[in-house]
């Protein structure tokens, strides 16, 4: 027997990476042109292409890759963070590396629809969305969003749907600045007019604003008393937006206590490496009546 009978029918390679030369020659005859580099030419600025060719090596095992990859890896040097924002040094508690992100119960490769992966992450789901409701005192959750800033643009287009006479939204100052940018390109798309500022000082109802956010504690730590920005919001027929971080609302009064229609926030500290900035699991949370405007899915359980 040689060794043609023991050779794969179908490749990896022909089925995953790309089209085929004459898959490539099909396409450029349909667009109009002869090579790849003409069209490259025609479409790609002369600015930003890079004037020197690639220089790729050759490609590795998996056994030269980790042990290349780790070379590297050790070359790293660690600080302490201290830019804060929303942004946290955390620590995962073995306990939860050992039982939930290492234990193969949780990470097998099940089709969604199999109970079993499908319990456990309707149960994962679940318990977030609990924990969120308990933190915030709001009792509909979702699970979940994709960082603070967009959950916070996010609150934003929710007021607009409830109020969607006032084309206006004020945010605090004293949010984080990451925050406040995205809200500010979102709100664009909305034909929102954004007003920054302090909740103190700022016309709620003159500047028909369709809801406020508020950071809670405050970009540089403050923690601050809004039960009366909250009664100025309601009364001019808009709502307010908490962005808070969960891990103070487990020693602080919730959103709810003083007022907060909508609470929202970064569930990182909970565990959650930095990465480089994110994403990260952010929550939303909001009151019963306004669940048909929420973003992202909802886990829940029947009452039958």
């Amino acid at each position: 027997m040689t060794n043609e009978f023991l050779a794969p029918n179908d490749t990896f390679v022909r089925r995953h990476v790309g089209p085929s030369a004459a898959d490539e020659k099909s396409m450029l005859a349909y667009l109009g042109y002869e090579t790849l580099d003409q069209l490259i030419a025609d479409t790609v600025p002369a600015s930003i292409r890079s004037k020197k060719a690639l220089s790729m090596p050759a490609g590795r095992g998996e056994r030269e890759f980790l042990e290349e990859f780790k070379a590297l890896a050790a070359k790293n040097q660690v600080f302490r963070s201290f830019i804060g924002m929303g942004y946290h040094g955390t620590i995962t508690p073995p306990v939860i590396l050992r039982n939930v992100m290492e234990n193969p119960g949780w990470y097998t490769q099940y089709t969604p629809y199999q109970a079993e992966i499908s319990q456990g992450r309707l149960e994962a789901l679940l318990n977030f969305q609990t924990m969120v409701s308990d933190l915030t005192g709001l009792p509909f959750a979702n699970a979940s969003m994709l960082d603070e800033a967009t959950a916070a643009a996010e609150a934003m287009h929710m007021c607009h749907d409830l109020a969607p006479k006032l084309s206006g939204f004020f945010v605090a100052e004293d949010c984080h600045p990451q925050t406040i940018e995205v809200i500010r390109t979102r709100a664009r798309a909305l034909a929102i007019q954004v007003f920054v500022g302090d909740p103190a000082s700022f016309d709620v109802k003159a500047n028909a604003v369709c809801g406020a956010l508020v950071q809670y504690p405050t970009t540089d730590g403050r923690v601050v008393d809004y039960s009366g920005f909250a009664e100025k919001v309601h009364a001019a027929g808009a709502f307010l937006c908490v962005a808070a971080d969960p891990l103070a609302l487990t020693l602080l009064r919730s959103p709810a206590e003083f007022g907060a229609d909508i609470a929202l926030g970064s569930t990182q500290r909970f565990g959650v490496p930095l990465g480089y900035g994110g994403p990260h699991a952010a929550y939303l949370a909001t009151k019963d009546e306004f669940k048909r405007s929420m973003p992202g899915r909802v886990i829940g359980v029947s009452k039958d």
